[in-house]
């Protein structure tokens, strides 16, 4: 119990995904305060949804319809918000964009940056899913939704943390997605912007599953804020204290190549 209290693994420590094992990152997700935090909430609106509960059928319809809603509102965010190159042009927004991003793929094996920041999460949470709870089912619906949504978010930084680790997933499913986010990593980020779905992508024209369908990226590793736009918009560069990336860290350079090995 000692060692699932609030943030007591976490802190003044860094992980990183490339020397940890499968046992490891159970133990640092697990003791992580944002998913700690996603967990109580999710059974927070779960106890109010029934209490509130008049239609359990609506309920259930709430639940698909905020499990389906997920892959297309993080197709959207990831694509026109995080890869997007207006947050670092403005002093007010840089430090956000930092955040939520732009250091994850700076570093993309740094785990205290892969997760989100419950500060912007839990409000994006609350619109993408808790608007069509309540279009379904009032305020039932509502409580349902958001708590889905929270379940949700705690899959996909599992799955997301398994996509960085230096681990081999038994199931297949996992492999694929795996390597599909690896290539978007580590080969071109103009594309596969999925984490557990990839369907959006298909739809839309971003998805590629051989690396011979498409150029290696040169800002792959910098999303654009190369060293000519940092000297134009220095206020993410002075928060890193150090210039732009455009490759990987050193010591994980051979690592980040051998583990994308891209399915077609």
């Amino acid at each position: 119990m000692a060692k699932l209290a609030w943030g007591r693994a976490w802190r003044g420590r860094s992980y990183d995904l490339g020397h940890m094992t499968l046992p490891e990152l159970w133990a640092a997700y697990t003791t992580y305060p944002a998913i700690q935090i996603y967990a109580a909430l999710a059974v927070v609106a779960a106890v109010v949804t029934a209490a509130l509960a008049t239609r359990w059928d609506l309920i259930a319809v709430t639940v698909i319809v905020a499990v389906s809603a997920y892959p297309v509102a993080w197709y959207l965010i990831h694509r026109f918000i995080l890869h997007g190159r207006w947050l670092y042009k403005t002093q007010w927004t840089a430090a956000l964009w930092k955040r939520i991003h732009f250091d994850h793929h700076q570093d993309p094996h740094l785990l205290e940056v892969l997760f989100g920041d419950p500060l912007n999460t839990l409000p994006t949470i609350a619109i993408v899913t808790m608007p069509l709870g309540y279009a379904i089912a009032g305020w039932q619906g509502a409580a349902a939704a958001f708590s889905t949504g929270l379940v949700t978010t705690c899959v996909y930084e599992f799955v997301h943390c398994i996509q960085h680790l230096n681990y081999k997933p038994k199931s297949r499913l996992l492999q694929s997605l795996k390597q599909h986010h690896l290539a978007h990593h580590f080969h071109n980020e103009n594309g596969n912007y999925g984490i557990v779905s990839f369907l959006p992508d298909k739809l839309t024209g971003t998805f590629y599953g051989d690396a011979r369908s498409r150029a290696k990226s040169a800002s792959v590793y910098n999303l654009g804020y190369s060293l000519d736009e940092a000297h134009r918009y220095p206020w993410v560069m002075e928060l890193t204290g150090a210039p732009p990336r455009d490759r990987p860290p050193p010591a994980r350079a051979a690592s980040d190549n051998s583990d994308l090995r891209l399915v077609s």
